[in-house]
């Protein structure tokens, strides 16, 4: 597949603009928190964790948007479900782990953004909203649009990675005020309640007995979606010079069993991702407690005699 792929080019493979944005946002957090940081009247550095956490989640952004994984999203679905599980459940978690709180106070508690997130942080919304546009997403008619359309595919990936912020910080934000979860309990529940609310887009796409996305189906929207990450004088050559007709030309499976695996990799690697928040709630919850030695009962003196 390697060999095939690189008849798309250099560009389509490693989205060179991208990866100077990426390093943009990696320059900028270097100097905000780092020579710039006391504009802002703060003195203590990033940590060593939230620069690992943070650059790590560069990295992640980079192989899920601007490496040939990319252009793979728009040949398999099983390429397209690994992308999105990174890049809305995992990426969101570093870059708030890595990114300080006072950073995300002077943008998130502006008088204009406060009673906004206020909102969109009631665990109950933020649930819903994330799980419910992810399922949105995955709806034939929804996906396909996004595929054929710049505008629609970069509009709903950013709104997608904005609730994939905001899901997370009724529980774990970087800003007290919006963690509105405090119970280790109830963190669980919600977290187990995330499972069971992606559930139903993967299992539509898992046990579907037809291919569902003409994206990955039609040859005409198929190339429609390559245009997305293919320059059009690159593409319009491959069309006309190799007569590529389908994802078939890049994979050993057919789009049933594309699509399949593409759900149940999704599934999984965000059962994996929850889990590992699971434990570390667990964690939090029991290891204080395993720590504790009761005190000795006090002695009363009369009954010593």
């Amino acid at each position: 597949m390697w060999l095939n792929l690189q008849l798309f080019g250099f560009r389509a493979l490693w989205s060179p603009y991208f990866f100077l944005f990426v390093v943009a946002l990696g320059v900028t957090y270097f100097l905000i928190t780092g020579p710039l940081r006391h504009k802002f009247g703060v003195e203590e550095k990033p940590t060593t964790k939230q620069q690992v956490f943070f650059y790590s989640g560069l990295i992640l952004l980079y192989i899920v948007k601007g490496s040939p994984i990319d252009l793979l999203t728009h040949i398999t679905l099983t390429a397209h479900m690994i992308q999105m599980a990174i890049y809305l459940i995992i990426f969101p978690i570093f870059i708030v782990k890595g990114i300080p709180v006072w950073i995300w106070e002077r943008v998130l508690l502006r008088p204009f953004i406060r009673p906004i997130i206020k909102v969109l942080t009631i665990p109950l919304i933020s649930i819903i909203l994330f799980n419910g546009l992810f399922s949105l997403y995955h709806l034939p008619a929804i996906f396909d649009l996004t595929k054929s359309s710049p505008v629609f595919h970069t509009s709903f990936h950013v709104l997608l990675l904005i609730f994939g912020f905001l899901v997370w910080f009724p529980i774990m934000s970087p800003v007290k005020e919006f963690e509105q979860i405090k119970q280790p309990l109830w963190k669980i529940f919600y977290i187990f309640g995330n499972s069971v609310l992606i559930t139903p887009a993967c299992v539509l796409i898992i046990f579907s007995d037809v291919p569902l996305f003409a994206a990955y189906s039609s040859t005409g929207a198929w190339i429609q979606a390559l245009a997305l990450c293919v320059p059009s004088d690159v593409l319009n050559g491959l069309t006309s010079t190799f007569a590529i007709s389908g994802p078939e030309m890049f994979s050993s499976m057919s789009t049933l069993e594309d699509q399949q695996l593409g759900g149940v990799i999704m599934k999984i690697m965000q059962e994996i991702s929850y889990g590992v928040i699971l434990a570390k709630v667990f964690y939090a919850w029991f290891s204080p407690e395993t720590l504790k030695i009761d005190p000795l009962p006090a002695t009363n003196s009369h009954d010593t005699n």
